[in-house]
């Protein structure tokens, strides 16, 4: 029996060859940019829930959705180019973000460039006509709600009173709808009937949302070192996390710690958030949304691949424990 762990590798070994296929031997400064990320690795794991997905619905070689299946990588990969320059953050997988190497106007543009190779790419699997419209159709809406999602995280900044309703309908946009896309698109290509495709994108979506908040979590709980960012940076820029929303409700007021912070700072404002239970109530909504994704499964057959779905979602929140 396939690990998930196992099943993650070889399949971002597969991905990285495709991937060093069409964009390691470049050449421009835009091409270049557009490139860097991209081949700085990654765990690829839009790519396998595309995959994963494809097979769960039919059998046989997954071969001809490898496009597809990169159409995902390269959608994340221009939010990523975007929101590093939105964010002005220097670095990301152990290397300079793309507007740092070269300069902003460059850096949009090579998010622009993957946007639209993404759109490309779905176009060049092996799949029926009416199937890939459906498939670009459904990558369109993802992209306009992942901007949206963004939209609302920077808005939140500025507020306050942002409320819990508020917080998961920001982070199913900004991060459930890629991994929802991921799954239903290579449900969709892989000739999945409506009622299966709505369901893998439910399972997306969900555990899209507990990857999220497990987010928060690693931000706040695990060291730089584990998370590769700055401990509690989510508090320090006043992002309106599940936690920052649950300790405002308790009234813990988070606005003296939006400065640079000691590790025993760090430590004593863990210890209040888990005194009043909050760490462990943002924990189990993460869990919650992941039992509804792996829920959203048992429409299809069971499988090898179904299997390692369900798994996908139970390591989104269990990664930085």
């Amino acid at each position: 029996m396939t690990t998930l762990e196992d099943y993650l590798e070889k399949n971002a070994d597969r991905i990285d060859k495709v991937i060093h296929r069409y964009f390691g031997d470049v050449h421009g400064d835009l091409f270049r940019a557009s490139a860097h990320l991209l081949l700085a690795g990654g765990k690829r794991l839009r790519p396998a829930v595309v995959i994963l997905a494809a097979d769960a619905v039919r059998k046989g070689s997954s071969d001809d959705l490898i496009p597809a299946a990169l159409s995902l990588e390269l959608t994340h990969n221009f939010t990523l180019i975007h929101d590093d320059i939105m964010d002005g953050d220097a670095a990301r997988r152990g290397v300079p973000t793309v507007h740092t190497v070269w300069d902003e106007p460059t850096a949009i543009l090579a998010g622009d460039v993957l946007y639209a190779k993404a759109f490309e790419f779905i176009c060049l699997s092996d799949a029926s006509e009416t199937a890939k419209i459906r498939a670009v159709k459904m990558l369109a809406r993802t992209c306009t709600e992942i901007c949206e999602g963004q939209s609302m995280d920077m808005a939140f900044e500025k507020r306050h009173d942002v409320l819990e309703m508020e917080y998961l309908e920001m982070v199913s946009k900004k991060t459930g709808v890629l991994y929802g896309a991921s799954a239903a698109i290579g449900g969709i290509l892989a000739g999945a009937n409506p009622v299966q495709a709505d369901a893998l994108y439910q399972f997306g979506v969900n555990s899209g949302v507990a990857f999220q908040i497990q987010d928060d979590l690693i931000d706040l709980l695990a060291s730089s070192e584990a998370s590769g960012k700055d401990r509690a940076s989510d508090i320090r820029e006043g992002k309106q996390t599940l936690i920052a929303i649950r300790a405002r409700e308790r009234g813990i007021d988070l606005a003296p710690y939006r400065r640079a912070l000691t590790g025993a700072e760090i430590d004593d404002l863990i210890a209040r958030l888990q005194d009043e239970g909050i760490v462990e109530e943002v924990r189990a909504v993460a869990v919650e949304r992941a039992t509804i994704a792996k829920q959203a499964l048992s429409v299809l057959p069971d499988s090898e691949e179904k299997r390692l779905l369900a798994e996908i979602a139970d390591f989104f929140i269990a990664r930085g424990n």
